[in-house]
């Protein structure tokens, strides 16, 4: 059996157009979680929800990685929108992934650093995992011919950029933009960065693609719930796009 394509997922609503998609869908159950592995576009895919947060993202990552041995990992779902420039809707396509949390606080306030590593313990210069030029490429190409459905009264706009990663859920001003500057992000969410450390570990491919739900400002919990559904079906189609393609890949 040819390597599946590993679409995961935090939340399973933002999976459900995914699950619509399927065909030829067995469940697999791994130590009390829940796997489905069938085929979109001719492809092999197993799709799961890992739950909200780093740990339970890795956990699940490294649960999918080493019972079904993907050839390339797709993480999709909602994010906050750090950058002015993007509105909800939008959707940003990783070419690092970076966890903002994770570093060095000391007196003169916090310097982030690669998970794993210390500056003064196994130094590295090092910061984010990035996907490989060639399935950014892929992303790029795919994106090219994907019409989006209208959001909040505008068509969205796809980003490549930098999404990061911490295990808060960011409704402050003062954060939002904090952790724009610190990292030059577009958006914020709570476990890609982690799934891409797993994925990087295990020596699979990975891109995370983000939707913008919210504005990562006072109201974000009101703007994520409002738009959820909308905004993933966005993102799916970028899913859906991107494994048609990498299935009709040489």
């Amino acid at each position: 059996m040819s390597q599946p394509i590993l679409i995961l997922s935090a939340l399973e609503g933002e999976l459900e157009a995914v699950h619509e998609s399927i065909t030829d869908v067995a469940e697999v159950g791994i130590s009390g979680h829940n796997f489905w592995r069938g085929t979109i576009s001719g492809s092999d895919v197993v799709v799961a929800s890992v739950g909200i947060g780093k740990v339970n993202a890795a956990m699940m990552a490294t649960l999918a990685i080493d019972h079904f041995a993907p050839g390339i990992l797709l993480f999709t779902g909602v994010a906050g929108g750090l950058d002015p420039a993007l509105m909800i809707g939008d959707i940003v396509i990783a070419e690092s992934v970076v966890q903002h949390d994770t570093g060095v606080a000391g007196s003169d306030g916090f310097r982030p650093y690669q998970p794993g590593h210390l500056p003064f313990f196994n130094p590295t210069e090092r910061l984010g995992y990035q996907p490989s030029s060639a399935l950014l490429e892929r992303a790029r190409s795919a994106v090219a011919a994907i019409e989006l459905g209208r959001v909040h009264g505008r068509t969205p706009v796809f980003v490549f950029g930098t999404v990061v990663t911490g295990d808060q859920f960011i409704e402050s001003e003062v954060d939002r933009m904090r952790i724009h500057e610190a990292f030059s992000a577009q958006a914020v969410e709570m476990e890609g960065a982690a799934v891409a450390q797993v994925a990087a570990h295990f020596g699979v491919d990975h891109l995370v693609i983000r939707a913008i739900s919210d504005l990562a400002g006072p109201g974000s919990e009101i703007d994520f719930d409002r738009f959820l559904a909308e905004v993933t079906t966005n993102s799916i189609r970028v899913v859906r796009a991107l494994v048609a393609s990498i299935g009709a890949a040489p």
